[in-house]
């Protein structure tokens, strides 16, 4: 089997954290979630699944991943149980947080944000699945203040990173009145009808207490770049890339 792309990325200055975000290429998957589909919930064959999952946690070398059965809800799982790779998650939810080494944390998209969070001492990380409906409920700020709550530190003492997603041009909203809501409006282009989503979650960080300078992002539209990333919003019937943190 060819490889799973992935790119790794580092929280600039902070060691012993490692996250990943793959890409659609390598992998066993056929038509049409062709190449490396992680998620067992879209219709591919399982096997091909477990052998994309199976070669993505050897390539990355972790010793036990978390994975959730995304909801687009604000559920926040703390210090969540090893999940097996090779069966579907079955705890709803779409944020988790854990102190655990060489525990990656999991998050499934294909055009939602993935959002990764790390402890400035690297004692901790979480991850969250941001769609547009976690923007609406403010996921981001509501899981920051609770994992803030449990692990007993400020805000300000985390860094985040979001990885590819929907960009500003794609994210295309013809019912904005009904599905955001005029408190929206700063991020809403009205001619285009689209949503700036990667700068309404830049600020539901920052307003939830990240210093604007360990806000980072890989601006990476999963729509724009279908050679490299799966989108719901190209093909309803797709596969779903991951996003991974974990401590080393």
């Amino acid at each position: 089997m060819v490889p799973l792309g992935v790119i790794p990325f580092h929280f600039p200055g902070l060691a012993g954290i490692s996250c990943a975000f793959t890409t659609r290429r390598g992998g066993a998957s056929l038509t049409p979630f062709d190449g490396a589909n992680l998620s067992f919930d879209v219709g591919d064959d399982p096997a091909h699944v477990a052998e994309n999952r199976s070669a993505l946690a050897a390539q990355l070398g972790f010793d036990a991943w978390s994975e959730l059965r995304q909801v687009h809800g604000d559920t926040l799982i703390i210090e969540p149980a090893p999940t097996p790779p090779d069966a579907a998650a079955t705890i709803e939810a779409d944020a988790q947080a854990t102190s655990a080494h060489g525990q990656a944390l999991c998050i499934k998209t294909a055009d939602c944000q993935p959002v990764l969070l790390a402890h400035q001492s690297a004692r901790f990380v979480a991850a969250l699945h941001v769609g547009w409906r976690g923007n609406v409920m403010n996921l981001p700020g509501k899981a920051i203040a609770r994992l803030c709550a449990h692990y007993g530190c400020a805000p300000r003492e985390l860094f985040a990173v979001r990885g590819p997603s929907l960009g500003p041009a794609c994210a295309q909203f013809t019912n904005f009145a009904q599905e955001f809501g005029e408190e929206f409006l700063p991020y809403f282009n009205r001619k285009a009808e689209t949503m700036d989503l990667w700068s309404l979650t830049r600020a539901q960080l920052a307003g939830a207490g990240l210093a604007p300078e360990r806000i980072l992002s890989l601006d990476l539209c999963t729509l724009s770049n279908p050679a490299d990333f799966f989108s719901y919003r190209a093909a309803r019937t797709t596969g779903r890339m991951m996003a991974l943190i974990w401590r080393d």
